[in-house]
C-alpha cells in the first residue's frame, strides 16, 4: 500500500521559488513556529533567526501567512515520506502495516515532535476554514483517516469506515497524550488497542 498515493489530489505543490535563502527562512520559521506557536512569532524574529532582512523574507514568501502555509506543508510532506518508508519496510499484512503506522508515529514524535503534533497545535491557533493553511491541517488528518480505512479494507472487515475512524481516534489520542507527556508509552498502548480493534472488527 502506498500512503503517499492517498489524498494527494488536494495536497498541492508549493508556489514558492525555493532559493537557498527561502529554505533558510523556512527552516528558521519552522523551528520557531513549532517551539513557540504561530501567533507568538513575528516576522522580525524569523528574519533575525534566519540572518536575513524582513524585505528578503517578504520577497520570498509574500506574507507571514504564506510562510505558515509552507511550514505546515513541509512538515506534512516530511511526515508522509517518513511514514511511507516505514510502511514499505514492514510486512504487507494489514496488521503489520497498522503496527508500522503507530511505530512510525512514536519514532517521529521522539525525534521531531516532542511538543506534540504540529497539525493539532496549529489547529488550536488556526480554526478559520478560509485560512490557506487550514486545508493542510485538516487535510493531513483526512489523509490519515483514508489510510486507516484502507488498512481496514485490506483486512476484510465489514464496516471499513467505522473501523478506520476508531483507528484514527486511537492514533490521534496517542499523539495528544504523548505530546503532553501524560502517558509515557502512549503509542505502544494505542497500538495494542488498535490491533485488537482490527482483529475483532
Amino acid at each position: 500500500m502506498s500512503a503517499t498515493d492517498q489524498g494527494n489530489a488536494d495536497h498541492l505543490a508549493s508556489a514558492v521559488e525555493w532559493t537557498p535563502k527561502a529554505r533558510v527562512i523556512l527552516d528558521a520559521a519552522s523551528t520557531l513556529f513549532y517551539e513557540h506557536g504561530i501567533h507568538a512569532v513575528g516576522v522580525e524574529t524569523i528574519a533575525a533567526q534566519a540572518g536575513v532582512t524582513k524585505r528578503t523574507l517578504y520577497d520570498r514568501f509574500g506574507s507571514k501567512e504564506q510562510l505558515v502555509v509552507e511550514y505546515l506543508r513541509d512538515r506534512d510532506d516530511r511526515w508522509r515520506v517518513f511514514l511511507q518508508e516505514r510502511l514499505d519496510a514492514a510486512d504487507d499484512a494489514p496488521e503489520q502495516q497498522l503496527i508500522a503506522v503507530f511505530d512510525a508515529s512514536r519514532a517521529w514524535a521522539a525525534d521531531r515532535g516532542p511538543k506534540g503534533c504540529s497539525m493539532i497545535n496549529a489547529h488550536a491557533e488556526i480554526s478559520d476554514p478560509t485560512h490557506p493553511a487550514y486545508a493542510i491541517i485538516v487535510g493531513q488528518k483526512r489523509w490519515m483517516l483514508d489510510l486507516f480505512i484502507a488498512l481496514a479494507d485490506d483486512a476484510g472487515v465489514d464496516n471499513t469506515a467505522l473501523v478506520g475512524e476508531r483507528l484514527l481516534l486511537l492514533h490521534e489520542g496517542a499523539l495528544v497524550t504523548a505530546g503532553m507527556g501524560v502517558t509515557a508509552d502512549a503509542f505502544d498502548v494505542a497500538r495494542e488497542v488498535a490491533v485488537d480493534v482490527l482483529r475483532t472488527a
